[in-house]
């Protein structure tokens, strides 16, 4: 895994309702307030995707750095919900092959626009999960 310098930041498609909606999703259970945002679309998110190995033009993963570590996929998703108040059950899902996790995670990813639609431009949060993007 690549170690980078920021910690338990959550790079993801801006412009993916279903994405942005995984966000909001985090940040109300993230009572901690452990978890920073970042939309891809960003200059800082454009700079980590690229540096992670992700397309910003067509991204197929969000990312969360967490414990100076790059996680993609599925491991991203298990590892931010395993982190998040009365879901830490969700680590037992690690125990599921990670090709098998990966291919469900694929299939959403690459249907997530057709399925959840897709905005104009990236959404704009509420002024409290405002405070919590790096732009």
């Amino acid at each position: 895994m690549q170690k980078w310098p920021d910690d338990d930041v959550i790079l993801f498609d801006g412009v993916c309702i279903f994405c942005s909606r995984w966000v909001r999703f985090v940040a109300q259970r993230d009572t901690a307030r452990r978890f920073r945002f970042t939309p891809i679309q960003s200059e800082y998110g454009t700079r980590l995707a690229r540096t992670f190995g992700i397309d910003p033009g067509d991204p197929d993963t969000n990312a969360v750095i967490h414990g100076g570590e790059v996680f993609l996929k599925s491991d991203a998703a298990l590892t931010v919900l395993s982190q998040l108040p009365g879901w830490g059950w969700v680590r037992m899902l690690f125990a599921v092959p990670k090709p098998l996790r990966n291919a469900v995670y694929n299939l959403v990813a690459r249907n997530r626009y057709r399925i959840f639609g897709k905005y104009d431009a990236c959404f704009v949060p509420d002024a409290d999960l405002r405070a919590r993007v790096i732009e």
